[in-house]
């Protein structure tokens, strides 16, 4: 690990400890992710409760909330206390059109979530955030666990040279790339947005990392074998830096809330021909600003 890396982390892990009154908040590293206890999501949170995690979640990114045995009407109430639902797209065919059925099974080709990524960042305004409750795990007791990694701290731990070249950038963001292998339903216009390469956190102000390989196609302004050469940098600098990551165990009735504005994820898919279910909901964002 390189001094940039152990100078951002020296940074985070030397602030003192969040105080709640309401709720449990148990780090899962010392820098990214906490399991919350002490809450029925079920049940109608108080304010109180609410803006404890509130701040859980600004400080963690990433919150797991374990046992949690809810319906779609809960799941959407506790989403809306972040926010307007963002819906799913392409919407459904039938079903909720702002739950989406997170679904893998022995006849699934594919997962969803496979590979670093943000949700939706092809979208002029990507997502606040996504909540998903997983009920049923894979038959053999394990597997299918999410990674999540710190856009933060991937800014943080760059050399000053590499913050200061990227700080002025932006990324174009096509949401064709997702698509690949793929045939979107007729009528449906597939986003394209140009972003800020390092946009500002709009409630923390933090500066984060903000391109990814599932939705980022180029920088415009450099030329293409530049833009290719730094994106793929920036890409492996995420897979392959571990103090970036937090991992997420999935037990039934786990919900997952991550900040998707600052943390990337990947869907482990190590239990075919298991099964997995699962329902998102998220929840709408903002345009990134630098």
């Amino acid at each position: 690990m390189d001094q940039f890396a152990l100078d951002a982390i020296a940074r985070i892990t030397t602030r003192p400890p969040e105080v709640y009154d309401t709720i449990t908040v148990s780090p899962l590293t010392p820098l990214t992710g906490a399991e919350v206890s002490g809450l029925d999501l079920s049940k109608e949170l108080t304010d109180h409760q609410i803006a404890e995690v509130k701040r859980a979640f600004l400080t963690h990114h990433v919150l797991v909330f374990r046992d949690q045995t809810l319906s779609g009407a809960d799941h959407k109430r506790f989403a809306g206390h972040f926010g307007e639902l963002h819906p799913v797209e392409p919407p459904p065919e039938e079903g909720d059109p702002y739950i989406l059925e997170v679904v893998a099974t022995k006849d699934s080709k594919a997962v969803a979530g496979a590979g670093w990524h943000a949700d939706g960042t092809a979208d002029a305004e990507p997502s606040l955030g996504s909540m998903l409750h997983v009920t049923r795990t894979p038959e053999l007791g394990s597997g299918g666990d999410t990674l999540f990694a710190n856009m933060h701290l991937a800014y943080e731990s760059l050399s000053p040279a590499i913050r200061t070249l990227l700080d002025d950038l932006t990324a174009v963001h096509d949401g064709l790339i997702a698509w690949q292998g793929h045939t979107p339903p007729p009528g449906y216009v597939v986003a394209k947005s140009e972003h800020p390469v390092i946009p500002r956190h709009p409630e923390t102000g933090r500066k984060l990392l903000f391109v990814n390989g599932a939705y980022t196609s180029h920088i415009p302004q450099l030329s293409r074998a530049e833009s290719k050469a730094v994106l793929e940098m920036l890409y492996a600098h995420v897979a392959t830096t571990p103090m970036l990551h937090v991992r997420v165990r999935w037990e039934p009735d786990t919900l997952v809330f991550w900040d998707n504005r600052c943390v990337q994820h990947h869907a482990t898919w190590d239990y075919f021909p298991h099964s997995r279910f699962g329902r998102r909901v998220a929840i709408n964002g903002t345009r990134p600003r630098a």
